[in-house]
């Protein structure tokens, strides 16, 4: 009998609606995450903190983990401690230094997690990857997905509005991402997830086409959700190629290059996407791509966040080194500064202001 399907790495509970957290103990209670009760919460000094005194009285068997930050340093620490003990599960509750900082200690210490996300900055919140500052500036480590993702939308709504706009830049740069993975298709024949490549398309569609805001309870459900299939599907395709392109190197070379300056990871992502749509010439859409982005409060320029246009042109020049061996339209067109400000300028007008 020949394999008719495949197993596909996904959280057994994807809870995301107003109200959740008012469930987050009966979630927990399910036996496939904890038999006993026992369990190590690793929470932040901010939000994390606020929503302890409301959990902890109805997790009287679990232990809880203040994390001071999102550093690697951070997450082999947090895993220390928790391997002292003796849990069923780690939840991670708080925003995504916090969530990467838990993935990364469950996974250590081989124990699964809970993510309890505080805010919808970027798509790590599902994703098998967590990302932690280093001495080498920032790196991404390999993690199971978590078992269960469980998003309560009234507490996104009191999470700054910049990291949920954040979120939406991220997950509407999948559609670049996938024209990325198509081009090196293409051109150097590298293998498509198709399953893989639809989740994440869609996901990013969903985004970009919808007419609501952040104000909007069915946009942040959208929202989320599209950032939890983003996730998955990197597990799919097990790298971050479906939600990874030329709009992530961007974001990199921002973040390696000016480490102190560096925005939110989705805004550097929503910028770098709209600018790469243009690059390979799908101009139409990257003016849309940019309106939307410009709807929500989202910056499509490099001066919106800090950065002058010769700042903007050294990044997506020094991209491509940020993710060797991984090609896209960045690669593909290999462009130097002269070129890249050439397009620059190009782009500027044809965006409108």
């Amino acid at each position: 009998m020949p394999l008719l399907t495949r197993l596909i790495p996904a959280p057994v509970v994807v809870d995301i609606r107003p109200g959740a957290l008012d469930d987050l103990v009966g979630v927990l209670a399910d036996e496939r995450i904890s038999h006993s009760g026992r369990l190590a919460i690793a929470v932040s000094g901010g939000s994390g903190a606020k929503l302890r005194e409301r959990l902890a009285p109805s997790l009287s068997g679990a232990t809880w983990y203040e994390v001071g930050g999102g550093t690697l340093d951070d997450a082999v620490r947090l895993a220390g401690d928790i391997k002292a003990g003796h849990y069923d599960a780690v939840v991670g509750l708080g925003g995504g230094k916090i969530i990467d900082c838990a993935k990364f200690a469950a996974a250590r210490v081989g124990l699964p997690l809970v993510a309890v996300p505080t805010n919808l900055a970027h798509d790590g919140l599902c994703s098998p990857v967590a990302t932690l500052d280093n001495d080498a500036g920032r790196g991404s480590y390999g993690v199971p997905n978590p078992i269960a993702v469980v998003i309560d939308l009234d507490v996104i709504r009191e999470a700054p509005v910049r990291f949920v706009r954040a979120g939406i830049g991220d997950a509407i740069s999948n559609i670049s991402a996938i024209a990325d993975w198509e081009l090196a298709n293409r051109v150097k024949g590298e293998k498509i997830d198709g399953l893989a490549a639809a989740i994440a398309r869609q996901a990013g569609e969903a985004v970009l086409r919808h007419p609501g805001g952040i104000g909007d309870t069915d946009f942040l459900q959208v929202l989320a959700e599209a950032l939890v299939l983003s996730g998955i599907a990197m597990s799919v395709s097990g790298d971050s190629r479906p939600s990874s392109g030329a709009c992530h190197e961007i974001n990199h070379a921002f973040d390696l290059l000016f480490p102190k300056r560096a925005a939110a990871h989705g805004e550097q992502c929503g910028l770098g996407a709209a600018f790469a749509m243009y690059l390979r010439g799908a101009h139409e859409e990257s003016a849309y791509m940019a309106e939307v982005l410009r709807r929500h409060g989202l910056p499509v320029l490099p001066e919106e966040i800090g950065f002058t246009v010769a700042e903007f042109v050294r990044a997506v020049e020094f991209a491509p080194e940020t993710r060797p061996g991984r090609y896209t339209i960045l690669e593909h067109l290999d462009l130097k500064t002269e070129q890249i400000k050439d397009i620059y300028a190009d782009y500027v007008k044809a965006i409108g202001s």
